[in-house]
C-alpha cells in the first residue's frame, strides 16, 4: 500500500483552516486503519488523530481536539485531516500512516510504531 499525504506547503496565518488528504493507493485499501502525526523541528513524532478501517471510531489527541477532526471518503480512498483556528505550535511536517486491521478492531492506534506504512509528510506552517 502507498499513501500520499498533500494539503500543506506555503504559510498559514493563525486562526486559519487547512484541510490535508492521505490518499491510499494498492491493494485492499479498505482495510486499513489511518493515522496522522506531526513532528516538529527537534521534537518526537505525535500522534494528532486516527480513524479506524470502518471509519466507526475516530480519536483527536487532546493537544488539537476542539480545533481538528478526522474524516474518511471510502469511495476516493482518502482519509483527510481538518485543522481549524490554527497556532504557530501546529508548525511542523504532517504524516498520515496506515495499518492493515481487521473490520471489528474499534479502537484507534496511537502509537508510531503500530503504523507499518508512512505517507512523505506535507509541511504545515503556521505564522502571523
Amino acid at each position: 500500500v502507498q499513501l500520499q499525504a498533500s494539503g500543506g506547503g506555503g504559510l498559514v496565518q493563525i486562526g486559519g483552516s487547512l484541510r490535508l488528504s492521505c490518499k491510499i493507493s494498492g491493494p485492499s485499501t479498505s482495510r486499513y486503519a489511518v493515522g496522522w502525526f506531526r513532528q516538529a523541528p527537534g521534537k518526537e513524532r505525535e500522534f494528532v488523530g486516527g480513524i479506524t478501517r470502518s471509519g466507526g471510531t475516530k480519536t483527536i489527541a487532546d493537544s488539537v481536539k476542539g480545533r481538528f477532526t478526522i474524516s474518511k471518503d471510502s469511495g476516493k480512498n482518502t482519509v483527510y485531516l481538518q485543522m481549524n483556528t490554527l497556532k504557530p505550535e501546529d508548525t511542523a511536517v504532517y504524516y498520515c500512516a496506515a495499518k492493515q486491521t481487521i473490520l471489528s478492531i474499534s479502537s484507534v492506534y496511537t502509537d508510531t510504531n503500530e503504523y507499518p506504512y508512512w505517507g512523505q509528510g506535507t509541511q504545515v506552517t503556521v505564522s502571523s
